[in-house]
């Protein structure tokens, strides 16, 4: 947490009389104190709100560093294909400082966002899971939901015990569906378990629009020396069972180590799979950072190669007015979606010329994922750094873009001003911005070696608007945050600002911006490796 630099004030002056004559004199009375600066004011909606007071027993527990009780992080949010009153979201519930959650938890609203009912995912001990049971570990966190054509709803998380990589650890990617509208669940399945040096991580789940029976979850598995292909498990009988977890996309870097991370697949017709993630390559210590994607056209049986997109040159998100102090922001996932037309749009962070900060860029492919456009940069103030980009298909080839950024933060050290913004644009170069949320006071966050309100957030579109899940501060060290859902209206009368394709770097710039890289990508990996999962 920031505090305050400790400030002395002269609050007046003693004045002293020399006597003189038969005559005396008085000394002034103090000057009066300057009033207190008002605190400052970040008031939350007054409506949508998710989440609630946590429902998990004071003394479970589990997880390592400071608990953060009733705090809610990184929602995700789907939207029922055929009823658009029917949400399901899904969060971390209770986030340990040092990594997860003490269980995942979904809301579901059947009025549209007026009203929620949780219920807890048995994805961990905390989340209701019984000793020995499929969901029997410590903690879990990745929350995803999303629904089927027929109207199922699943889940999916990740769920650990003990410390990552180490010796009688565990992780596993763990699933379930409902048939009710998230009323109840199914037990719980596990798509892959592995002990010890292997550590999976950073999942999504995706229910594919076209075929009520294809389900794909999908992640990234990282070994003791840094390799990690991307795995995939599928349903073909929506959710009921599911077929062995296996590699659909394996980096080779020779003389070193690569990895995937922030995979997520999403179906762009019939039959037709995009995946899209971050591969990192590092030989000698140093890394490289790209975006891309693989393809399958039958329904995930076989991938093909994969496509580069372009160059991945995240460097965080840092405090301004102290470079030390971190924002968790999932700097290294990129976002997907695809519009009504079948455009595909991704999105993910590039640092500006310089490397000072990190902007939003975005590509897009008309040929279902084979060629990209060069990236653009979108968000409307570069001049701060911008993001948790996630991007959502609106109405008639519309896309949206809801990202956050500093731009309203101050000079003042004890707080870090957020705000968070949707961008709408039809054809990827022209956008318009419309607030959504803010100031919010970041320092106010858990800190999970970082402060963190998700590496993802939710979006989904409702016709004309957009409506957004997210993970809020309130000024409560009982309760770090809660989950609203917003309902946002894009801007139609504003100015729409042309998007600059992403600009080359010189020399001496991509120097800076590789460092900074590199050093942003060791520390990631070196938290992964060395502590309880992040995610």
């Amino acid at each position: 947490m920031k505090f305050k630099n400790s400030l002395l004030y002269l609050l007046g002056l003693l004045l002293v009389a020399c006597g003189g004559g038969g005559g005396g004199s008085t000394a002034p009375a103090p000057s009066p104190a300057p009033p207190p600066a008002p605190a400052p004011s970040f008031p939350l909606p007054t409506t949508g709100k998710a989440s609630a007071d946590s429902p998990i027993a004071a003394a479970c527990g589990g997880g390592s560093g400071t608990l953060y009780a009733n705090a809610e992080v990184e929602p995700w949010l789907a939207i029922h294909p055929s009823n658009p009153d029917i949400l399901a979201g899904g969060w971390q519930q209770d986030r340990w400082g040092g990594g997860a959650a003490r269980a995942t938890m979904s809301g579901v609203s059947l009025d549209g966002g007026q009203s929620w009912r949780r219920t807890l995912h048995p994805f961990s001990r905390c989340g209701g899971a019984t000793t020995g049971s499929a969901g029997d570990y410590e903690r879990a966190s990745d929350p995803w939901v999303d629904f089927g054509p027929s109207g199922i709803l699943y889940a999916m998380a990740l769920a650990a015990s003990g410390a990552t990589q180490q010796p009688g650890s565990v992780s596993a990617m763990l699933a379930t569906r409902s048939l009710d509208n998230g009323q109840t669940w199914e037990p719980v399945q596990t798509l892959v378990r592995d002990t010890g040096s292997l550590f999976h991580d950073k999942n999504a789940l995706t229910a594919d629009p076209y075929h009520p029976a294809f389900v794909y979850g999908v992640w990234d598995r990282l070994d003791s020396v840094g390799n990690g292909p991307t795995l995939m498990a599928r349903s073909q009988d929506a959710g009921a069972s599911w077929e062995p977890a296996r590699a659909i996309y394996t980096p080779i870097q020779p003389g070193g180590v690569a990895q995937t991370i922030g995979n997520r697949i999403v179906a762009v017709a019939p039959g037709v799979l995009v995946n899209v993630f971050v591969e990192i390559d590092t030989v000698g210590g140093v890394s490289t950072n790209w975006v891309g994607v693989v393809r399958s056209t039958n329904n995930g049986q076989s991938w093909g190669t994969a496509v580069r997109i372009a160059e991945h040159r995240a460097v965080g998100t840092r405090d301004p007015q102290n470079a030390s102090l971190l924002v968790r922001d999932g700097a290294i996932l990129p976002s997907i979606a695809v519009g009504s037309n079948g455009r595909l749009w991704v999105s993910w962070h590039s640092a500006e010329p310089g490397g000072r900060h990190d902007r939003i860029v975005v590509a897009t492919s008309d040929d279902g994922g084979i060629s990209w456009t060069a990236p653009r940069v979108v968000n409307q103030r570069t001049d701060v750094a911008a993001f948790t980009p996630t991007l959502a298909a609106g109405r008639n080839g519309q896309v949206g873009l809801l990202h956050f950024d500093l731009r309203e933060d101050t000079a003042d050290p004890s707080t870090l001003l957020a705000s968070a913004w949707l961008l709408t644009s039809s054809d990827g170069i022209t956008w318009r911005e419309t607030k959504v949320w803010g100031p919010v006071d970041l320092s106010q966050a858990p800190n999970a070696r970082g402060y963190f309100l998700g590496d993802y957030m939710g979006l989904v579109a409702r016709g004309d608007r957009y409506q957004a899940l997210l993970a809020l501060p309130q000024r409560d060290a009982n309760n770090r945050t809660d989950v609203f859902l917003l309902n946002v209206t894009p801007a139609t009368t504003s100015q729409a600002v042309e998007a600059p394709r992403l600009r080359a770097l010189s020399a001496n710039a991509r120097a800076g911006v590789d460092a900074l890289a590199q050093q942003r990508t060791q520390w990631a990996l070196a938290q992964r490796r060395n502590a309880p999962p992040e995610r």
